[in-house]
C-alpha cells in the first residue's frame, strides 16, 4: 500500500479498536477502581511491548528519551486515569465524543506552541466535526438527565494532552521507529503503574470471582490490542500523515462506540446519528486539505 492507502487503513482500524475501547472500560469497571484499571492497563501494555518490541528501544538516541517521557506522560499516564472517572459518570459512548475535541486541541496547540502551519479547510473541517460533537453531546445530554456531566472535564484535560501528544511526536519523533516510540513509553511507565496498583488495596482485596476475571479479561484485551498495537500503529500514522488527520481519528471513534452504547443499553437518537455524519464529513475536509 502506498502512504494514501495506509493512512486510511490506520484510520479506519483504530476507530475500530478504539471506539470498542470505551465499553471495555466500562466492562472492566465492574470488577475494579478506576485507578486499579488505569494501573494495571498500563502494565498489561509494557509487558506485551517489552515481550515484541524491546530490541526497538536501542534505536532511540539520547536526544529523543526527553520526548519520550513527556509522550508517555501526556499521551498515557495521565488520561488513561482521567477516562477510568470519566466514564464513571458519564456513558462510555458520551465519553468517546467528547474525545473529539482533541482535533481541535491539535489544531490550536500545534500553531500557538508548535508552529505548524495548517490550511484553511482543515480549519473548516475541524469546526464542522466540532459542530456534529455538540450535537451529538448536547442530546446526549437530553436523553440522559440524571448523568454528571462534570466528568466531561476531565475528558477535555485528556484531550489537551493527546494534542501535545500527537504534536510531539510529529515534530520531535518522526525519525524514530513507532515501535520504539511506544515501548520506550511504557518501559518508563511500569514501575510508576506498579507503585500507582501498589497503593491501591488491589493486592489484598482482589478476588478472583466471575466479574474479577472478566474484568482483568477486558484489561488485557484494551491493553494488548487496545493501547500497545494500537499506539504503534497510531505513531506510525503520525509519521506518514500530519497531525491533524491522525488526530480526526477521535472524530470517527464515537461512531464505533456508540453502536457499542446500543448494544449496551446505552441511549442514542436520529439526530445523534445525524450528527455523526456531520463529524465523517469534517473528517473528509481535513484529508482533503493538501
Amino acid at each position: 500500500m502506498n502512504n494514501q492507502q495506509q493512512k486510511w487503513f490506520y484510520l479506519i482500524v483504530l476507530s475500530i479498536v478504539w471506539g470498542s475501547s470505551f465499553i471495555l472500560m466500562k466492562k472492566a469497571l465492574l470488577g475494579v477502581s478506576p485507578i486499579q484499571l488505569g494501573a494495571l492497563r498500563m502494565i498489561f501494555t509494557a509487558l506485551f511491548l517489552l515481550l515484541i518490541g524491546f530490541k526497538s528501544i536501542k534505536k532511540i538516541q539520547k536526544k529523543h528519551w526527553i520526548y519520550i517521557v513527556y509522550t508517555a506522560l501526556l499521551g498515557t499516564f495521565i488520561p488513561v486515569f482521567l477516562f477510568s472517572y470519566a466514564i464513571l459518570g458519564i456513558d462510555s459512548s458520551i465519553v468517546s465524543i467528547l474525545n473529539s475535541f482533541t482535533p481541535f486541541n491539535t489544531f490550536i496547540f500545534g500553531a500557538l506552541v508548535f508552529g505548524f502551519s495548517f490550511k484553511k479547510k482543515q480549519f473548516l473541517g475541524i469546526l464542522i466535526g466540532l459542530v456534529g460533537t455538540l450535537i451529538l453531546i448536547l442530546k446526549g445530554a437530553d436523553l440522559n438527565p440524571n448523568q454528571n456531566y462534570w466528568y466531561a472535564l476531565l475528558v477535555l484535560i485528556a484531550s489537551v494532552g493527546y494534542a501535545f501528544n500527537v504534536n510531539i511526536v510529529k515534530k520531535y519523533l518522526s525519525d524514530l521507529d513507532a515501535l520504539a516510540i511506544t515501548t520506550g513509553n511504557f518501559l518508563l511507565l511500569i514501575i510508576p503503574a506498579i507503585i500507582v496498583l501498589g497503593f491501591t488495596d488491589f493486592f489484598t482485596s482482589f478476588k478472583a470471582t466471575e466479574t474479577g476475571l472478566e474484568s482483568l479479561g477486558y484489561i488485557a484485551i484494551l491493553s494488548i490490542v487496545g493501547t500497545g498495537i494500537a499506539k504503534t500503529m497510531f505513531n506510525k500514522l503520525v509519521h506518514i500523515s500530519n497531525p491533524i488527520f491522525s488526530s480526526s481519528v477521535t472524530y470517527l471513534i464515537p461512531i464505533v462506540a456508540v453502536f457499542w452504547g446500543i448494544i449496551d443499553g446505552e441511549k442514542l437518537s436520529l439526530i445523534q446519528l445525524f450528527a455523526g455524519v456531520i463529524i465523517l464529513f469534517g473528517v473528509y475536509l481535513v484529508n482533503k486539505a493538501k
